[in-house]
């Protein structure tokens, strides 16, 4: 039976096809477009977007297009996006090889050509590795967007698993200067207030760069046109209004009732939607009904062999239902030729639910015997969860439960964690009903991550499929549900008759992370069992692990002696078991701990000589980041800001594109808060905003806003600090650790400071000062009681008391590094002036101490306030000192662009009637320069090279290099011409007599 079905016209869509065609001659231009189509079932998605691909490809694009599978516990992880890329590989072949190389063992997760035969790595869970499977699969596409427009279409959104809504939601931000156009279809009538793209779409519709199409039905004339096409003669006005009325503009359906129509139905137009969708199906054959029926329950294609090895028909017959389905324009060829889809997926739901539940049953027990008789049927990477969801649909237990498990391992293999949770979940629920024999059989395929190892050969027990449920679901962003089910765990342990201390600690570790994660405290509690769980235990991998989690819980919350010594042990532990991972993960909190318990030189070199390690051997790109960053932080802390900036990038190049977004943020914002300690304002907002445009924490976000908050004031943008400050308190306000608490705090004053509410400073102040500071602190601590004291001299009614308590706060302050020195007496220097004493002399040992640190601004501020005790004193020499540093200061802030301090500057100097330039006789300015990088820019300055400079100051050429470096930052130059023509031009080194 051949029947013309599809109108051989496309009615309507002007507007939308227009739409379209912007986004992609928009794409051309270099500007990457998102683009999502909504509409009920059979409003015409499908059909829009193959006019669209015809189009692109008339304009010379290349075209994917993958739909999603309504399969399995939560879809096939990633298999529109797998679909897609590799209808790239074959248009494209060397090209997108060449694109992916160095990365193919990752992408290879998505498109498993790519990767080495055997199938994928069982890596363990990795933190940052989804993330970072979007980040290469989104440069892949820009890369191969450079030399050509890409139109990636993702049909049926609204079956895609959560994986794939995430990876699309990802490029939909991140996709840069690139030929590229992303569209994605869905059925708007299915999404109902609980489905999970909801979230999605609410989440697409805040960014400006998706545009959102929604299909109409057809109106009264579009329903015509299309009758007449289909029909190939106009049809009567009393047919037309029948149709229309019935179909509801739904173009899908007035297809199905010009089918009836023309068949000429004696029964006329049918009552029930169903029995519409059914209509033609009925009129098949036999054979073709029943393959049919078995491409109904195969998923969204069945490959023409698998048909073939269970339809029960020979070749002959198979291939004349077939073609009487696909003539029928029920069933279509794949674009691949290689099997076959339904036309609509409408048609296969009711097929679908027209079997009965025996027969559904017995459908998928062949396709699952079929698979597992020869797995060559199937693709590799589609045959677990196909094989998890034919035995689940085949209500087979036993054979089920193994299926399930293996599937959530290919999951976890692709970072389809959410998937992979899924998967778990359904095997949780099999677990009873699969006989003992079954389970015993069963060995643990991915062990969560460092959950202790059972003895060799030992079954997967309940105990294992609960921990592996834990952490995936954790992963997969059910977080709640991860803590309920460590809590399962820990409940059925303590009813065991035998103890197991080692995989109780281990849950409630998880419970300790998942308890912070969710904001219902601190998680030192859970912590606490784990410890006392493992306190007799002898060494072993997951001990070492409990420890180096308690230890790296201190150094967060409170640091400490204490985590100093468990930390010690963690890395002995780790060390003795051989875990290599947890020992330098250990070794980096031994660091950081020393650091801030006042050893700040022996903390940098412990952190140090991790990252000589991570630096040169294969390690995991989060343990790398980690290292980098922290190594920064240290240095940041002891004031050595300009070589946090280069370890900061450094890091940042060796991880490249294999670090999440979360990670690379972290890394960013250290460098943006090192670049404010100098002063460079400027060069420091664009890691900061692009850390900002990469976050997707909430949290990470916060402790971003702080450190663009105190920019924002610094170059005196009141108004957007304040925005800033909301921002941050907002994301914080479950947060408990003291390195964001108090710099938060200090940035709450100091907007109140610069809006002039002193009494709201005064509270924020001594809330500080109540609630106290942790050992480890410092760092964080003195610029806040700096902020305090100079909101209470410029309020001009300093509080006494207020006063004393910064006072005392101070002297229980450590001061582990120069610079917390320097801020010990700048903060004399500012509680004398708001006591009302204008004495030169604290100022000047404020700026004697900052002269050589790092601090250009905090210098400049200095310099004023020294200048404007001196004037105040009338000093007969005051004068022209004052006029010197008034210039100092001057150049500096002007030069850091921080327009409030100049702004003061300028008004003292005009006050005192004093020009903003030095006298001939006045020394030139420092810049902050150390004694050895005067030496090394006086040797800079008559052209010597840096080996000559070495052999010059006996040290090392790269240690000639670094000072280079350090003197090329300070000056503000980028080349040693600009720094020695500045180093003359300033009359740093005069010519002897």
């Amino acid at each position: 039976m051949q029947t013309q079905v599809l109108s051989p016209v496309f009615i309507g869509r002007d507007t939308e096809l227009t739409r379209l065609g912007a986004a992609l001659t928009a794409a051309d231009r270099g500007e990457p477009q998102a683009v999502l189509i909504g509409g009920e079932a059979g409003v015409g998605k499908t059909r829009l977007t193959e006019e669209f691909l015809t189009a692109a490809r008339d304009a010379g694009a290349v075209t994917a297009l993958g739909a999603c599978v309504e399969i399995g516990a939560d879809g096939l992880p990633f298999a529109p996006v797998s679909t897609a890329l590799r209808a790239l590989y074959r248009t494209l072949g060397a090209e997108l090889i060449t694109a992916a190389a160095g990365q193919e063992a990752e992408l290879a997760r998505l498109l498993p050509e790519l990767g080495e035969k055997g199938g994928l790595p069982r890596d363990a869970h990795d933190e940052e590795g989804r993330v970072r499977l979007f980040e290469l699969t989104a440069r892949l596409l820009e890369r191969l967007g450079t030399a050509r427009t890409l139109v990636l279409v993702v049909e049926d959104l609204h079956w895609a698993d959560r994986s794939t809504r995430e990876l699309l939601a990802y490029l939909f931000r991140s996709l840069q200067r690139s030929r590229v156009v992303v569209a994605a279809t869905y059925r708007a009538d299915d999404i109902h207030r609980r489905h999970p793209l909801r979230p999605f779409l609410a989440e697409t519709d805040r960014l400006r760069t998706v545009d959102r199409i929604e299909l109409p039905r057809f109106s009264h004339d579009e329903v015509r046109r299309q009758l007449a096409a289909i029909l190939g003669t106009e049809p009567d006005a009393a047919v037309v209004d029948q149709v229309f009325t019935r179909s509801d503009g739904n173009p899908f359906f007035v297809e199905e009732l010009a089918c009836s129509l023309g068949r000429g139905c004696a029964t006329g137009i049918s009552d029930s939607l169903r029995d519409l969708l059914l209509v033609r199906v009925e009129a098949l054959s036999d054979d073709a009904q029943r393959v049919v029926k078995f491409v109904a329950e195969g998923g969204d294609t069945v490959e023409y062999r698998l048909l073939e090895a269970i339809c029960g028909l020979d070749e002959d017959r198979l291939l004349d239902a077939l073609r009487t389905a696909v003539g029928a324009n029920i069933l279509l060829p794949t674009d691949s030729g290689d099997g076959y889809r339904f036309r609509h997926s409408l048609v296969r739901e009711a097929v679908g639910d027209d079997l009965l539940p025996g027969e559904r049953s017995r459908i998928n027990r062949r396709y699952a015997e079929a698979v597992e008789a020869d797995p060559a049927l199937v693709r590799a990477d589609e045959r677990a969860a196909r094989l998890a969801s034919y035995w689940y649909a085949a209500h087979d237990p036993a054979r089920a439960l193994p299926a399930v498990l293996h599937a959530s391992a290919e999951a976890s293999c692709r970072h389809a964690y959410a998937e992979q949770y899924r998967l778990l979940e359904r095997a949780l629920e099999l677990w009873d009903d699969a006989p003992e024999e079954v389970r015993n059989r069963l060995r643990p395929v991915d062990h969560a991550e460092s959950y202790p190892p059972r003895e060799p050969g030992a079954p997967l027990d309940f105990l294992d499929l609960l921990a592996e449920v834990t952490v995936a679901a954790r992963m997969g962003g059910e977080r709640e549900r991860a803590w309920s089910v460590a809590k399962r765990g820990l409940k059925l342990m303590e009813r065991a008759d035998a103890p197991d201390p080692l995989r109780a600690a281990w849950f409630w570790a998880q419970r300790s992370r998942l308890t912070e994660d969710l904001g219902r405290g601190d998680g030192w509690e859970e912590l606490s069992r784990a410890r006392e769980l493992v306190r007799d235990l002898p060494p072993s991998a997951a001990h070492a692990d409990v420890l180096a989690r308690i230890a790296g819980w201190i150094m967060v919350h409170k640091s400490g002696t204490e985590g100093i010594a468990i930390a010690r042990r963690a890395v002995e532990f780790a060390r003795a078991s051989g875990a290599h991972d947890t020992e330098l993960q250990a070794r980096v909190t031994l660091g950081m701990l020393q650091a801030d318990g006042g050893d700040v030189e022996g903390g940098l070199v412990q952190v140090e000589d991790v990252r000589r390690v991570v630096a040169v051997q294969p390690t995991p790109p989060g343990m790398i980041s980690r290292t980098y960053g922290n190594l920064a932080s240290a240095l940041e802390g002891a004031g050595r800001s300009t070589e946090a900036v280069r370890v900061v990038r450094e890091g940042k190049d060796l991880v490249g594109d294999t670090v999440s977004h979360i990670t690379r943020s972290w890394l960013l914002t250290n460098e943006g808060e090192s670049l404010l300690a100098l002063g460079r304002y400027e060069e420091a907002a664009a890691p900061l905003d692009e850390a900002v445009r990469l976050v997707e924490s909430v949290y990470l976000r916060a402790c971003i806003e702080i450190q663009r908050g105190f920019r924002a004031l610094a170059t005196g943008d009141t108004e957007a600090a304040a925005r800033h400050l909301a921002a941050a308190a907002e994301g914080l306000v479950h947060d408990t650790q003291p390195q964001h608490a108090i710099p938060l705090r200090t940035l709450t004053l100091s907007v109140a400071a610069a809006q002039g509410r002193y009494a709201d400073v005064r509270r924020e102040l001594l809330a500080a000062l109540a609630a106290g500071f942790p050992i480890g602190t410092s760092r964080y601590t003195w610029p806040l009681l700096l902020a305090g004291a100079t909101a209470e001299a410029d309020s001009g009614q300093a509080d006494p008391a207020v006063l004393d308590r910064i006072r005392s706060a101070a002297r229980e302050l450590p001061r582990p590094v120069p610079l917390c020195e320097a801020y010990a007496l700048l903060l004399d220097a500012e509680l004398a002036r708001a006591e009302g004493r204008f004495d030169p002399a604290p100022w000047a040992a404020a700026e004697q101490a900052l002269t050589g640190q790092e601090r250009p601004v905090e210098l400049a501020a200095v310099r004023h306030r020294h200048a404007e005790a001196l004037l105040a004193t009338g000093a007969p020499d005051g004068r022209d000192t004052a006029g010197c540093l008034l210039a100092d200061a001057h150049a500096a802030a002007s030069r850091a662009g921080a327009r409030p301090l100049t702004d003061h500057i300028t008004r003292l100097a005009q006050r005192a009637r004093l020009p903003l330039v030095h006298p001939t006789t006045a020394p030139a300015p420092a810049f902050g320069l150390t004694a050895r990088e005067r030496d090394v820019l006086r040797l800079v300055a008559d052209g010597r090279t840096n080996r000559q400079i070495a052999e010059t100051l006996f040290i090392s050429p790269k240690t000639a290099s670094v000072h280079v470096s350090n003197i090329l930052a300070k000056l503000h130059v980028s080349t040693r011409t600009e720094a020695a023509t500045t180093a003359h031009r300033l009359g740093l080194f005069p010519p002897p007599a």
